[in-house]
């Protein structure tokens, strides 16, 4: 009598760190590339103003961050965009939280949540402008109203459809209702959680370059509404490079975060 030999599939070694980090650099910036490929021969091809090529916009970017043109601007957007997204971020938990809880809450808040969801974010510029003045924190509002909303219907919709059974059977426990939150509810919703922060991430950036632009004309959006004015289309295309550039690196720092963060939920 012969015994069946189960046949293994044959892995390689399991990749490196650096490995990883290499493959993940290639995946996330190779449509990046190719772009800047066809935007390259575009703009070789049609030689129109407003399109120059992308080779050009890189080396006017270069010229606009060490002659001292964007430098002193970048670091007062970055700061608006911090704190008007870590604001944002906490009310938005917060409330988002407490409507996916409660049906009174959602009911009293979701119709005005959804609206200024929807309404455009600098149609409240010159109420910001009259409370706040030309100052930070009108910069700051404006971040706040196209980040939060969106965070805080993803988190009540992440809270709503929490497994109904498993808060049953923790409440036949004993379990608190704060031990529950903490324990059941927030690893469930924390993927739709996550998904709605990464949306707001990118709603914060929209809005710090429309405040900068249309309020304020300071920092990044300001310098670009300037060239804008001029017909400055290269440095225009310099300034829109370097926030695609931030928002892409912002994006991969909160996918990485979820990662290890999903890890530590599971």
């Amino acid at each position: 009598m012969t015994s069946a030999v189960q046949k293994r599939p044959i892995t390689g070694p399991e990749p490196t760190a650096i490995e990883r980090w290499l493959r993940d650099l290639s995946s996330n910036w190779g449509g990046i590339a190719l772009i800047a490929l066809f935007w390259e021969i575009a703009g070789r091809l049609l030689n129109q103003l407003w399109l120059p090529p992308f080779s050009k916009v890189v080396a006017r970017l270069w010229d606009l961050l060490t002659d001292g043109t964007l430098a002193p601007h970048i670091l007062s957007s970055l700061t608006v965009l911090v704190t008007g997204f870590a604001i944002a971020l906490i009310f938005g938990l917060i409330i988002g939280t407490l409507m996916g809880l409660s049906s009174w809450v959602n009911a009293a808040l979701d119709i005005y949540v959804n609206s200024f969801l929807f309404t455009p974010g600098l149609i409240f510029a010159p109420i910001l402008f009259a409370i706040f003045g030309l100052s930070d924190a009108t910069r700051v509002s404006v971040v706040v109203i196209y980040a939060m909303f969106i965070i805080i219907i993803n988190t009540a919709a992440a809270v709503r459809h929490v497994d109904r059974p498993l808060l049953e059977m923790a409440a036949s426990y004993g379990a608190s209702r704060w031990t529950a939150l903490v324990r059941i509810v927030m690893p469930d919703a924390f993927p739709l959680i996550i998904a709605g922060i990464r949306m707001g991430v990118g709603r914060a950036v929209k809005g710090m370059v429309n405040g900068e632009m249309f309020i304020a004309l300071v920092g990044i959006g300001g310098q670009a509404a300037k060239f804008g004015k001029q017909f400055d289309f290269t440095s225009v295309w310099a300034i829109s490079v370097f926030i695609m550039v931030i928002a892409v690196i912002i994006n991969q720092s909160v996918s990485r975060i979820e990662q290890r963060l999903t890890r530590w939920v599971g």
